[in-house]
């Protein structure tokens, strides 16, 4: 899409020649209902951005900066005494870590210390602040996934049902926190993000990289929380956004323990998308650079890379899928057109099924929702606690 249609769409490009710095901006300020930025902060970095679009070094250095800068005043706070203070501005920084570290490629030193900062500056935040959410590592094949449990509140038995939270393409189990976790578990719902093959710590820690047979981790997910004795595996959800509109339906589909479903964020033939952003030279809306997708599949070249995603195809896998499936997608989403939504949406196997697409007039008509979380994330959230059990 050319700059001027950027500018015309009804949402806050804020960068308007650049889809991908304007949807990183959105998904920092997304992360406020959670604690996750303030308003000033994110327009202060914007506004030195402002004169040096598309230079992703720039862009790393000042959300770096103001990572920094926030960090800095947590340290005073904690240092006086102030816990919730301290956590508070811990928590900011590391989304702000988070962001810089996005379209840091190669994923070098550097980048790799601001990641490492960003994970323990969450965690910091977490025990300053009380929240309780534990740190878990997940046996998987020969090694583990890193993952974040929070529990369940308002929950009417001592074994609520539990919703296994996948992120996509470029997040990681962090920003499901910061996309409404707090609000998921208030619904007396248990809740488990994962950093799973190809994300977030999984891939710069541990080199899992990205597969098409998701169910392999989904199954050994539901398998450790067959052992947990504070949530009911039998009610076991699975939702996940983006890229995560492709792992959650693959997942449900093959493993049928999962007793509901939510793409958050239509896939259908992710191949397809990948092969046309490379045909056009990544002249596409893209959520990181193109150099991302051979990162995340270990390739050498973006031919490698696209011969590495051939199984991401849902037609002939959703067939298969039996439980409730709820696909939500925005009507104006730059990244995957909502015909995919609909052809995802029709072939589900699933009888109980619903389609719900977020117009430009209510708001969440972008990708994954994230101009108006407050819109469309209560739905899902909703629909889950319907579907396990929980309402």
């Amino acid at each position: 899409m050319s700059p001027a249609a950027i500018r015309d769409r009804t949402w806050p490009a804020y960068f308007p020649a650049d889809y991908r710095w304007s949807f990183a901006t959105l998904l920092v300020l997304a992360g406020a209902r959670t604690g996750g930025s303030e308003i000033g902060e994110v327009d202060r970095v914007s506004r030195r951005l402002a004169d040096c679009v598309g230079d992703d070094s720039r862009w790393f250095s000042e959300w770096v900066a103001m990572g920094d800068r926030v960090r800095a005043q947590g340290e005073e706070a904690e240092q006086r005494g102030q816990h919730l203070t301290a956590g508070a501005h811990y928590r900011r920084a590391s989304l702000y870590y988070f962001a810089g570290e996005r379209f840091r490629l190669p994923k070098d030193d550097a980048a790799m210390r601001v990641y490492t900062d960003a994970v323990e500056l969450f965690r910091r935040a977490a025990v300053l602040r009380g929240d309780p959410i534990e740190f878990l590592e997940i046996p998987y094949e020969d090694r583990s996934l890193p993952a974040i449990f929070v529990p369940a509140q308002n929950a009417t038995s001592p074994r609520p049902p539990v919703v296994v939270f996948y992120t996509g393409f470029d997040g990681n189990k962090e920003l499901n926190w910061f996309s409404g976790m707090p609000e998921l578990v208030r619904r007396g719902l248990a809740c488990l993000s994962v950093d799973t093959p190809g994300v977030g710590e999984a891939i710069r820690f541990r080199d899992i990289y990205l597969r098409h047979d998701y169910e392999v981790a989904g199954s050994a997910i539901l398998d450790y929380l067959e052992t947990r004795h504070d949530v009911d595996a039998g009610r076991a959800g699975i939702m996940a956004m983006s890229l995560g509109g492709y792992y959650a339906p693959r997942t449900a589909a093959m493993e049928p323990r999962f007793q509901a479903c939510v793409a958050w964020g239509a896939q259908w033939d992710y191949h397809a998308v990948w092969r046309d952003r490379i045909g056009s030279a990544y002249d596409a809306q893209l959520p990181v650079p193109g150099a991302h997708l051979e990162w995340s599949t270990n390739a050498d070249s973006p031919d490698e890379a696209l011969k590495r995603i051939e199984g991401f195809r849902l037609d002939g896998v959703v067939q298969r899928m039996r439980c409730p499936f709820l696909v939500c997608h925005g009507e104006g989403d730059q990244q995957i057109s909502l015909d995919d939504a609909t052809a995802l949406f029709e072939a589900s196997g699933s009888e109980d099924k619903e389609l719900r697409v977020f117009t430009d007039s209510e708001g969440g008509t972008q990708h994954c929702n994230f101009d108006n979380l407050s819109v469309a994330a209560p739905v899902m959230f909703d629909w889950l606690a319907e579907k396990l059990g929980e309402p």
